[in-house]
């Protein structure tokens, strides 16, 4: 597969979430090598039509447990934004990796029958968010999420999604500024560790200045 083949089997057209496929580590992705070995873990909770999933792991984790949920006939939306770092250079934030999953994933994924208008889950790297540098050679590919890297709430709520769930171990901060603004147009925002019943939350208004902008 070339790395277009490789971007459709994560974005097919007929999905109504396909255009917040991130592009950029599909760049040259069929470069990449696809022999890991990953072990992919069965998940022990449901999701309904009415309810979206941010999975907000460390690293490759979002992938996997993308996949799992796949086998559940839920879309796995990857939203990874990061740059990769040049080769022989250090960077704050492990793309590579991440692409390298995302390779090999991708003849898992293309064996599974998703329905079109299935549920999302949305896949990030709670590494983005690392800011600090240990010296000036170390290149800063640090991102953020912003409002127009996901569907709009309106968009959501079109699409009969009330509820969003962020797997993961507290609402990072650009999710929070991004889920308060959801709050008030009526979707509710759960906490989800993947083991407990999710716990609805009453996200405040951020900051209007973020210390690391």
């Amino acid at each position: 597969m070339n790395a277009k083949e490789i971007y459709k089997i994560w974005a097919p057209l007929n999905s109504p979430w396909y255009p917040w496929v991130r592009p950029l580590l599909f760049i040259e992705i069929d470069k990449v090598s696809s022999k890991l070995n990953h072990p992919v873990s069965p998940i022990h909770y449901n999701l309904d039509k009415g309810t979206a999933i941010f999975i907000d792991l460390p690293g490759s984790d979002a992938i996997l447990e993308g996949l799992a949920l796949a086998l559940k006939n839920i879309r796995p939306i990857p939203l990874y934004n990061g740059t990769l770092a040049q080769e022989n250079a250090m960077a704050l934030v492990d793309n590579h990796s991440i692409q390298e999953t995302l390779r090999w994933a991708t003849d898992i994924l293309k064996t599974i029958q998703i329905s079109d208008p299935a549920t999302p889950a949305f896949l990030l790297d709670t590494n983005r968010l690392v800011r600090h540098k240990m010296s000036p050679a170390v290149f800063d590919n640090s991102w953020d999420l912003y409002d127009q890297d996901i569907p709009s709430a309106d968009f959501f709520l079109k699409q009969g999604i009330t509820k969003i769930w962020v797997r993961s171990d507290k609402i990072h901060r650009d999710l929070a500024k991004i889920f308060y603004k959801f709050q008030k147009k009526g979707i509710a925002i759960y906490l989800h560790d993947g083991l407990n019943e999710p716990k609805l939350m009453n996200i405040p208004k951020p900051p209007k200045k973020d210390k690391f902008h």
